[in-house]
Protein backbone atom coordinates (compact mmCIF):
# COMPACT_ATOMS: atom_id res chain seq x y z
CA UNK A 1 0.00 0.00 0.00
CA UNK A 2 1.60 3.29 -0.96
CA UNK A 3 2.04 5.72 1.48
CA UNK A 4 -0.82 8.41 2.89
CA UNK A 5 -0.81 11.72 0.43
CA UNK A 6 0.55 9.55 -2.38
CA UNK A 7 -2.08 6.77 -3.75
CA UNK A 8 -0.74 6.25 -6.94
CA UNK A 9 3.09 7.34 -6.19
CA UNK A 10 1.73 9.80 -9.24
CA UNK A 11 4.15 12.10 -8.14
CA UNK A 12 6.80 14.78 -11.08
CA UNK A 13 9.81 15.14 -9.64
CA UNK A 14 11.30 17.45 -12.05
CA UNK A 15 9.72 20.64 -10.60
CA UNK A 16 10.98 19.74 -7.43
CA UNK A 17 14.74 20.00 -8.52
CA UNK A 18 16.29 22.60 -6.40
CA UNK A 19 20.07 22.22 -8.16
CA UNK A 20 21.18 20.36 -11.58
CA UNK A 21 24.54 20.01 -12.94
CA UNK A 22 26.72 17.60 -14.28
CA UNK A 23 27.41 15.64 -10.82
CA UNK A 24 24.77 16.53 -8.66
CA UNK A 25 20.93 16.69 -8.07
CA UNK A 26 19.47 18.17 -5.45
CA UNK A 27 15.82 17.69 -4.77
CA UNK A 28 13.07 18.97 -2.59
CA UNK A 29 11.80 15.48 -0.79
CA UNK A 30 8.28 15.44 0.30
CA UNK A 31 7.37 14.59 3.70
CA UNK A 32 5.31 11.14 4.01
CA UNK A 33 7.17 9.30 1.25
CA UNK A 34 10.64 6.77 2.16
CA UNK A 35 13.57 7.19 -0.07
CA UNK A 36 13.62 4.21 -0.15
CA UNK A 37 11.88 0.39 -0.01
CA UNK A 38 12.22 -1.39 3.22
CA UNK A 39 12.56 -4.56 4.06
CA UNK A 40 8.92 -5.06 3.57
CA UNK A 41 9.15 -2.84 0.08
CA UNK A 42 6.22 -0.56 -0.44
CA UNK A 43 6.04 2.39 -2.24
CA UNK A 44 9.42 4.94 -2.46
CA UNK A 45 11.47 8.33 -4.21
CA UNK A 46 13.62 5.59 -5.84
CA UNK A 47 10.77 4.51 -7.92
CA UNK A 48 10.59 7.65 -9.07
CA UNK A 49 14.36 8.78 -10.14
CA UNK A 50 14.10 7.68 -13.98
CA UNK A 51 12.01 10.88 -14.16
CA UNK A 52 15.50 12.54 -13.55
CA UNK A 53 17.95 11.08 -15.93
CA UNK A 54 17.99 14.14 -18.17
CA UNK A 55 19.62 12.63 -20.79
CA UNK A 56 22.19 10.19 -18.72
CA UNK A 57 21.93 6.73 -19.16
CA UNK A 58 20.65 5.78 -16.11
CA UNK A 59 19.05 6.73 -12.98
CA UNK A 60 20.56 8.70 -10.48
CA UNK A 61 21.13 7.61 -7.11
CA UNK A 62 20.55 8.25 -3.41
CA UNK A 63 23.99 10.28 -1.67
CA UNK A 64 22.48 9.81 1.48
CA UNK A 65 18.91 9.59 3.30
CA UNK A 66 16.10 11.39 4.83
CA UNK A 67 13.97 9.74 7.02
CA UNK A 68 10.45 9.17 5.48
CA UNK A 69 8.48 12.26 7.15
CA UNK A 70 11.53 14.41 6.60
CA UNK A 71 11.02 16.83 3.70
CA UNK A 72 13.51 19.15 1.91
CA UNK A 73 16.98 18.93 -0.08
CA UNK A 74 18.13 15.40 -0.63
CA UNK A 75 20.92 15.07 -2.50
CA UNK A 76 21.83 12.50 -5.58
CA UNK A 77 24.58 11.46 -7.55
CA UNK A 78 24.22 11.06 -11.65
CA UNK A 79 26.73 8.99 -12.10
CA UNK A 80 29.40 6.28 -10.28
CA UNK A 81 32.29 8.87 -9.97
CA UNK A 82 29.71 11.70 -8.36
CA UNK A 83 28.09 9.28 -5.93
CA UNK A 84 31.78 8.02 -5.08
CA UNK A 85 32.83 11.98 -4.36
CA UNK A 86 29.67 12.63 -2.15
CA UNK A 87 30.02 9.01 -0.10
CA UNK A 88 33.47 10.75 0.60
CA UNK A 89 32.35 14.10 1.50
CA UNK A 90 29.45 13.04 3.96
CA UNK A 91 31.15 10.02 5.52
CA UNK A 92 34.28 12.99 6.15
CA UNK A 93 31.66 15.15 7.64
CA UNK A 94 32.86 18.23 4.70
CA UNK A 95 28.71 18.57 3.90
CA UNK A 96 27.03 21.35 5.15
CA UNK A 97 23.24 20.22 6.57
CA UNK A 98 21.36 22.87 7.92
CA UNK A 99 17.37 21.92 9.12
CA UNK A 100 14.40 23.57 10.48
CA UNK A 101 12.16 22.09 13.13
CA UNK A 102 9.46 23.37 15.71
CA UNK A 103 9.59 21.55 19.40
CA UNK A 104 7.36 21.56 22.00
CA UNK A 105 9.05 23.41 24.94
CA UNK A 106 10.19 27.02 25.27
CA UNK A 107 14.33 26.26 25.56
CA UNK A 108 15.94 28.96 28.05
CA UNK A 109 19.02 29.37 26.25
CA UNK A 110 19.45 30.72 22.81
CA UNK A 111 21.14 27.98 21.53
CA UNK A 112 23.80 25.79 22.21
CA UNK A 113 25.88 22.37 21.55
CA UNK A 114 24.60 18.61 21.83
CA UNK A 115 27.19 16.00 22.74
CA UNK A 116 25.34 12.66 23.21
CA UNK A 117 26.56 9.28 21.75
CA UNK A 118 23.81 7.36 20.39
CA UNK A 119 22.91 3.71 19.80
CA UNK A 120 19.89 1.22 19.02
CA UNK A 121 17.62 1.23 21.09
CA UNK A 122 16.29 -1.90 20.31
CA UNK A 123 17.87 -3.85 17.42
CA UNK A 124 14.37 -5.98 17.25
CA UNK A 125 12.24 -2.67 16.36
CA UNK A 126 14.45 -1.33 13.73
CA UNK A 127 16.41 2.13 13.47
CA UNK A 128 15.11 3.30 16.95
CA UNK A 129 17.90 5.33 18.55
CA UNK A 130 18.77 6.42 22.35
CA UNK A 131 21.36 8.23 24.06
CA UNK A 132 24.13 5.76 25.28
CA UNK A 133 27.61 5.90 25.87
CA UNK A 134 28.56 3.42 24.59
CA UNK A 135 27.10 4.19 21.15
CA UNK A 136 28.49 6.41 18.41
CA UNK A 137 30.07 9.83 19.11
CA UNK A 138 27.16 12.33 17.78
CA UNK A 139 27.31 16.28 17.68
CA UNK A 140 24.43 18.32 17.16
CA UNK A 141 24.72 22.49 17.19
CA UNK A 142 21.56 24.24 17.90
CA UNK A 143 19.98 28.14 18.07
CA UNK A 144 16.43 29.65 18.49
CA UNK A 145 15.08 30.89 15.45
CA UNK A 146 11.55 32.23 17.15
CA UNK A 147 9.18 30.68 20.19
CA UNK A 148 6.15 31.17 21.64
CA UNK A 149 2.76 29.59 22.66
CA UNK A 150 4.71 26.54 23.90
CA UNK A 151 6.28 25.97 20.87
CA UNK A 152 9.80 27.17 19.49
CA UNK A 153 11.39 26.87 15.57
CA UNK A 154 14.95 25.65 16.08
CA UNK A 155 17.58 25.58 13.51
CA UNK A 156 19.82 22.43 13.96
CA UNK A 157 23.33 21.76 12.54
CA UNK A 158 24.06 17.88 13.12
CA UNK A 159 27.86 17.28 12.91
CA UNK A 160 27.61 13.98 12.67
CA UNK A 161 25.26 11.79 10.52
CA UNK A 162 23.36 9.37 12.78
CA UNK A 163 19.92 7.73 12.16
CA UNK A 164 17.57 9.95 13.68
CA UNK A 165 20.06 12.11 15.21
CA UNK A 166 18.42 15.61 15.59
CA UNK A 167 14.94 13.91 16.43
CA UNK A 168 16.84 12.26 19.27
CA UNK A 169 19.02 14.90 20.38
CA UNK A 170 16.29 16.96 20.25
CA UNK A 171 14.08 14.53 22.62
CA UNK A 172 17.11 14.49 24.90
CA UNK A 173 17.86 17.98 25.74
CA UNK A 174 13.57 18.08 26.67
CA UNK A 175 12.48 19.76 23.69
CA UNK A 176 10.81 16.61 21.06
CA UNK A 177 9.96 17.79 18.07
CA UNK A 178 6.82 18.95 17.14
CA UNK A 179 4.37 15.35 15.25
CA UNK A 180 7.28 13.00 16.55
CA UNK A 181 5.37 9.83 17.27
CA UNK A 182 8.97 8.17 18.45
CA UNK A 183 10.84 10.33 20.25
CA UNK A 184 8.17 12.55 21.28
CA UNK A 185 5.29 10.63 22.26
CA UNK A 186 2.80 12.47 19.76
CA UNK A 187 -0.48 10.85 20.40
CA UNK A 188 -2.19 8.71 17.37
CA UNK A 189 -3.59 11.30 15.40
CA UNK A 190 -1.64 14.28 16.29
CA UNK A 191 0.42 17.01 14.78
CA UNK A 192 2.88 15.43 11.74
CA UNK A 193 6.56 15.39 12.04
CA UNK A 194 8.17 19.01 11.79
CA UNK A 195 11.31 18.77 10.75
CA UNK A 196 12.97 19.38 7.27
CA UNK A 197 15.49 19.67 5.58
CA UNK A 198 16.71 23.38 4.63
CA UNK A 199 19.96 23.36 3.56
CA UNK A 200 22.94 21.72 1.70
CA UNK A 201 26.23 23.06 1.01
CA UNK A 202 28.03 20.34 -1.06
CA UNK A 203 31.76 21.20 -1.87
CA UNK A 204 32.30 19.04 -5.06
CA UNK A 205 35.09 21.17 -6.59
CA UNK A 206 38.38 21.91 -4.90
CA UNK A 207 38.68 26.16 -5.13
CA UNK A 208 35.47 26.93 -6.37
CA UNK A 209 32.00 27.94 -4.05
CA UNK A 210 30.48 25.28 -2.89
CA UNK A 211 27.06 24.26 -3.99
CA UNK A 212 24.40 25.67 -1.86
CA UNK A 213 21.03 24.57 -1.74
CA UNK A 214 17.87 26.17 0.41
CA UNK A 215 14.23 24.07 0.26
CA UNK A 216 11.44 25.44 0.62
CA UNK A 217 8.92 24.50 4.07
CA UNK A 218 6.46 22.45 3.15
CA UNK A 219 2.64 23.43 3.31
CA UNK A 220 2.22 21.22 6.78
CA UNK A 221 5.15 23.37 8.14
CA UNK A 222 4.52 26.55 6.77
CA UNK A 223 0.62 26.71 8.26
CA UNK A 224 2.71 25.88 11.92
CA UNK A 225 5.00 28.89 11.16
CA UNK A 226 1.77 30.97 9.98
CA UNK A 227 -0.11 30.27 13.07
CA UNK A 228 2.97 31.10 15.08
CA UNK A 229 3.50 34.33 13.10
CA UNK A 230 7.08 33.35 12.34
CA UNK A 231 8.79 34.40 8.85
CA UNK A 232 10.90 31.69 7.30
CA UNK A 233 12.05 34.28 4.56
CA UNK A 234 12.69 33.23 0.90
Amino acid sequence: MPPDGFPDLDLDLVPRVLHRDGLVLVIDKPAGLPVHAGPKGGANLEQLFSQLRFGLPRDPALAHRLDKDTSGCLALGRHRKALAKLGKLFSSGRVGKTYWAVVRGEPQAEGGRIEAALAKRDPARGWWMAVDPAGLPSVTDWRVMARGGGLAWIEFTPLTGRTHQIRAHAAHIGLPLLGDPIYGREPVGGARLHLHARALSLPMKQGADPIAVTAPLPAHISATFAAMGWTAGS
